[in-house]
């Protein structure tokens, strides 16, 4: 062999053990993750948004952050599920893109993540009542339209978010270019007997024996009127999600969840607190939440857009569906998401970005609230 191709040889060698020798590429710690994270969304845009802050609703201070590639585009109002499930940080990856289109707000309702670091637990745990939270959501909404300077906004609601948008839709058309609704709450008591069904009839086809013991064990389940025991309604939680009914064909939504600790909007200590919030949201609050029925809403004055998982027994897709055929509105329209359950945004992120802009943009495209098409 010349001596050039055993030089050449050599060199080839030795950086493969050299490469071999190092640590493999990072990120190696979250703040490594969430920086790399926040400079691919980065909004470089001159007249654009990217902020969080606090703001005064409702006497104690709550946190949003605002997005937007223009702020000529129209107003989209997360509000989040849970309660407590807040949608904020999980954001970077559920609402990839939607800053192109909208100015996208996300709320942490009080007692929720930021919103919950943000205070005294012990002073604001008494005010967790689903009044203050419905007056909450038109204090924002309010801030909303008057800070950006929109006469309507769009409100998206999320599971028990979508109980605060339907009211508020319902008491506040004026206020907003359209509705939409994403694992639409209607008659909550209906929606967790149908889960329990649900839940049951796959615990006895996969022959689970625990899942059957435990299912019977709150039987009849929400049977009343009176609120489900908290520990009753984890029960049947436990099994419905482990059967797909929250994340299709998954045991849970904690693939969801883990997303919370890359959140470029989060503090350490605030991800370590978010679940603390959530616990104490539903301890406060959920109960309360699942006597709701909305199906008395049989009118609205502001256009409807209902996103539903096909597979969603978390907050029965059917129920919802039923409502939607009967409801009259200037204009409503359903989309179903043929591979989620609950998680939609999580599970099919594309799908519900095109949606938004295939069905809610040209709303406000059409009286003048969004960027000319040629700046976009």
């Amino acid at each position: 062999m010349r001596k050039e191709s055993w030089l050449l040889l050599a060199v080839l060698l030795l950086g493969g053990i050299q490469a071999q020798a190092q640590e493999a590429p990072g990120p190696n710690c979250r703040a490594e993750a969430v920086k790399v994270i926040a400079d691919l969304r980065k909004i470089v845009a001159p007249e654009g948004l990217e902020r969080t802050e606090k703001l005064r609703i409702g006497g104690i201070d709550q946190w949003v952050s605002v997005r937007s590639r223009d702020p000529r585009n129209p107003v989209l109002l997360v509000l989040h599920g849970g309660p407590g499930w807040v949608a904020m940080p999980t954001s970077w990856y559920v609402a990839h893109g939607w800053d192109e289109f909208f100015t996208v707000i996300q709320w942490d309702q009080r007692g929720a993540g930021k919103t919950y670091g943000a205070n005294d637990a012990a002073t604001v745990a008494p005010t967790l009542t689903v009044d203050r939270m419905h007056a909450d959501a038109a204090e924002v909404v309010q801030w909303a339209r008057k800070t950006f300077r929109k006469e309507k906004v769009f409100v998206l609601g999320h599971s028990w978010g979508s109980i605060l948008g339907l009211t508020l839709a319902a008491k506040h058309p004026e206020w907003l270019h359209a509705y939409i609704g994403v694992g639409q709450g209607i008659d909550a008591m209906e929606s967790e007997r149908r889960g329990w069904a649900w839940a049951m009839e796959q615990a006895r086809a996969a022959k689970n024996e625990e899942a059957i013991r435990d299912l019977n064990s709150i039987a009849p389940y929400a049977a009343g009127k009176e609120p489900v025991p908290l520990k009753d309604i984890m029960v049947q939680r436990r099994w419905l999600n482990f059967f797909g009914g929250a994340a299709w064909r998954r045991p849970d939504a904690s693939f969801e969840g883990a997303a919370m600790a890359l959140s470029p909007e989060y503090t350490d200590e605030e991800v370590r607190q978010v679940w603390k919030a959530e616990e104490l949201s539903v301890e406060r609050l959920l109960s309360a939440i699942l006597t709701t029925d909305l199906s008395q809403v049989k009118r609205l004055k502001t256009p409807l857009l209902l996103f539903l998982g096909r597979h969603d027994y978390n907050v029965s897709a059917t129920v919802a569906a039923e409502w939607f055929a009967g409801v009259k509105a200037p204009s409503k329209q359903l989309v179903w998401f043929e591979q989620s359950a609950h998680e939609l945004m999580a599970e099919e992120p594309g799908k519900v970005l095109l949606s938004l802009v295939r069905h809610a943009r040209p709303i406000a495209e059409r009286v003048g609230d969004a960027a000319p098409a040629s700046s976009k």
